[in-house]
């Protein structure tokens, strides 16, 4: 190994541990109560380190926010890769999507700070980013495989990807969010099931 490639895999395991301990302290503390020596602290590291990677809290914030979006939608495809048909990547997304809602870190940093921390606008762009290509070629698949109407698909998946988000935040901002997940998943099922042409429906 080169002393080159030696630095950067040093520096990629660096910005990793930043991530990761910048992942669990914004989880239990928040972002306002997190500072960035509480970070350097926690990850053994010096503050010209964290500036190297990220230029200031904010950057290292929105760093996390995409690692928990690239997480997430790799557990997704993952899932739709070892289901049987069209219909079951659907509807096994759909749930796995509202189950990840349940973990503090998705709660808290994903859909309760990152819109107030990086803006709405912002917020959109990256969940959109990461999310809208999962939600197109599941839905591309089932229409293909005759278990949903053939339409248009961009408006379809836009749509049913900010059903989806208002779902999360619901479950995010409930009391309890265990009950919170039940209702909102069945709401959700049933309104995805609208979906599908009924005599794909028994087979």
């Amino acid at each position: 190994m080169s002393v080159k490639s030696s630095q950067a895999d040093r520096s990629e395991a660096t910005r990793a541990l930043l991530v990761g301990t910048a992942e669990r302290l914004f989880t239990a503390r928040g972002y306002s109560g997190t500072a960035t020596e509480d970070i350097v602290a926690a990850a053994g590291v010096t503050r010209g380190a964290l500036y190297h990677h990220f230029k200031d809290k904010k950057d290292l914030f929105r760093a996390v926010f995409v690692a928990i979006e690239e997480r997430m939608v790799a557990n997704l495809a993952g899932l739709a890769m070892g289901a049987d048909d069209a219909w079951t990547v659907v509807i096994a997304g759909v749930r796995a999507f509202l189950d990840a809602c349940l973990e503090p870190a998705v709660q808290r940093i994903a859909l309760i700070e990152a819109p107030a921390v990086l803006g709405w606008s912002e917020w959109r762009e990256i969940d959109e980013r990461y999310a809208l290509g999962l939600v197109r070629m599941s839905l591309e698949t089932a229409m293909e495989a005759g278990e949903i109407e053939q339409q248009p698909l961009d408006p379809l998946a836009h749509v049913l990807l900010g059903a989806l988000t208002e779902a999360a935040l619901l479950i995010a901002r409930a009391d309890d969010t265990e009950a919170a997940r039940r209702t909102v998943g069945n709401t959700v099922e049933r309104l995805i099931s609208s979906l599908r042409v009924p005599q794909a429906a028994t087979k």
